[in-house]
């Protein structure tokens, strides 16, 4: 399971996104969650019930390139690395860019492990991060075990909370039927269909433009949206 947002990875394992586009920032409202912290310094650990989420380490180097690059996952990624050192130096930009401000990346470990199958990882679309773009992937093994809802719920909580977006987009090519639909599972809408803008192997795919406000967030937390709602059981700073 895995969306596009890996498309800019290099051939170092170093994404080179786009320029950020200076503009007016609205103020994003704030979702109450529990969670506070001084993000650019370091992401929480949040506890859950069947996984942890925490900052990508270089020891997950190894378990990413083993669960990533398999052709189920990475049909509709750009290539990622293809060596423990590309995973690495991937894991380091993170680090650089959490603490510049503008990505954040939580790495996905099932409980009983201590390496990561996967990750979800936010970037700001403007100044302030009222806008940004989501995106995850993870190991084939654990698709369809609620690994990818209960990760979902603990980074969107994050995202409208601490990180204090507005709008958080994403973006998942037209045949990815799988990705679009676990962003319809937790009440993202389709915005538009955006066409030829993804290219892979010589081709070029649509891809569909899904969306997601606070407010939407907020009302899948109150029960109003049919989802399921799964809360971190601590929270370690």
């Amino acid at each position: 399971m895995a969306l596009t947002m890996l498309r800019d990875v290099g051939a170092h394992g170093v994404p080179s996104f786009p320029c950020l586009v200076p503009g007016v920032v609205t103020p994003a409202p704030m979702v109450a969650t529990g969670i506070t912290t001084n993000w650019r310094e370091a992401l929480p650990t949040i506890v859950g019930v069947g996984l942890t989420l925490r900052e990508l380490r270089l020891s997950d180097a190894p378990s990413l390139l083993a669960m990533l690059s398999t052709e189920e996952v990475a049909r509709f990624l750009s290539p990622p690395p293809t060596t423990v050192e590309g995973f690495e130096r991937f894991i380091q930009w993170t680090h650089r860019k959490r603490a510049e401000g503008s990505y954040i990346c939580f790495a996905v470990v099932p409980k009983g492990m201590d390496t990561a199958v996967g990750f979800f990882q936010v970037r700001a679309l403007e100044a302030g991060f009222a806008t940004a773009e989501w995106g995850f992937a993870l190991g084939r093994r654990f698709w369809g075990t609620g690994l990818f809802v209960e990760g979902a719920s603990h980074t969107l909580d994050f995202t409208f909370g601490p990180l204090g977006v507005y709008r958080l987009e994403a973006r998942a090519v037209v045949q990815n039927g799988r990705g679009n639909g676990a962003l319809r599972k937790i009440g993202a809408v389709c915005d538009a269909v955006l066409r030829r803008s993804f290219h892979k192997d010589g081709f070029l795919h649509d891809q569909t433009l899904w969306s997601m406000l606070g407010a939407d967030w907020q009302a899948v937390r109150a029960g109003s949206a049919v989802v399921p709602l799964v809360l971190p059981e601590r929270v370690v700073h």
